[in-house]
């Protein structure tokens, strides 16, 4: 049970970084796949022959080499991708690998630590007294892809909010234009007869603004189900988990109860997230008009001078 929450806030903290990029970064990466696989290479091959090396050469206790060849037999987590965040560096490409080499681990974290205990001569005895349970690796891998897959959607569905709300304020921009421009020439609609045609547009920019307001009502409401609906179907799958230890006899039915309090403070917080970002990309994507217009610049020279 606190195995399964410990990668989860890790998992959570690899992949947080990644809130502000877009798919098109990632397709990128996707077109270079060879960067990937150099990242893999270095990871499971290079730093740990790297490291194997490096216990050879030094004398250290059999404690502390092991300990360094299961740092290097792990992926790269959470520090990696922070420190490319802040070194401006391609952040999409550590994602990815993160993504990819926390999938391969699977295989090749038991498999390179067991070959390098083997192949140092001051831990070869500790083969034979090492275990590890496939079903918590099973877990462990499990619980650290559900974290891109709920965080991903949300993604995706937000930036579609922003666009549709930029989208219905533009639409409702276009019926008051309309409006505005009938009214202040209304003589002039009225000597052409042009009450009918102007009847027809309005209405028809009447019908579009709602049909663009229905469309990003529809996309937060999926935002906000999508998020409530994760947050306490995880809350569901750990109180299941949960369970099974306590009828196992792993976990006190006390421990389990107090964890579960905690979790639905927190779960609730979370799911009214989703809310709030589908409010922040609302705001935003009404906002990105206004902020054109301020930044826009005539495009003919006001000449200024005697005339």
């Amino acid at each position: 049970m606190q195995q399964a929450i410990l990668i989860a806030v890790l998992a959570t903290m690899v992949y947080a970084v990644s809130l502000d990029l877009k798919i098109e970064d990632f397709r990128y990466v996707a077109r270079h796949p060879v960067a990937v696989g150099i990242g893999l290479l270095a990871q499971f091959v290079l730093l740990p022959l790297a490291t194997l090396a490096v216990t050879l050469l030094l004398d250290l206790s059999p404690a502390v080499e092991a300990a360094m060849l299961l740092v290097a037999s792990c992926p790269g987590g959470a520090s990696s991708n922070v420190i490319t965040h802040l070194g401006r560096g391609n952040l999409a490409l550590s994602l990815s690998i993160s993504a990819v080499s926390n999938v391969l681990a699977l295989i090749f974290t038991p498999l390179n630590f067991s070959l390098m205990i083997a192949a140092n001569p001051a831990t070869a005895g500790w083969i034979r007294s090492i275990a590890v349970d496939p079903k918590d690796l099973v877990l462990s891998l499990v619980i650290a892809l559900l974290i891109p897959a709920v965080l991903i959607p949300i993604l995706a569905l937000g930036r579609r909010v922003r666009r549709l709300s930029r989208s219905s304020q533009d639409r409702i921009a276009d019926t008051s234009a309309i409006a505005s421009e009938v009214l202040n020439a209304m003589p002039l609609v009225q000597s052409f007869t042009l009450e009918e045609l102007h009847s027809q547009r309005y209405d028809t920019a009447v019908a579009g603004s709602f049909a663009a307001a229905r469309r990003r009502i529809r996309q937060r409401a999926l935002l906000t189900a999508y998020g409530i609906s994760m947050v306490f179907g995880g809350l569901v799958l750990v109180l299941y988990l949960g369970a099974q230890d306590v009828v196992a006899g792993r976990m006190s039915g006390g421990a389990l109860s107090q964890f579960l309090l905690y979790a639905v403070f927190v779960g609730g917080s979370t799911a009214g997230l989703s809310e709030i970002l589908g409010a922040m990309q609302q705001a935003a994507g009404a906002t990105e008009r206004l902020i054109e217009l301020l930044a826009a610049r005539p495009t003919h020279a006001v000449l200024v001078g005697n005339v």
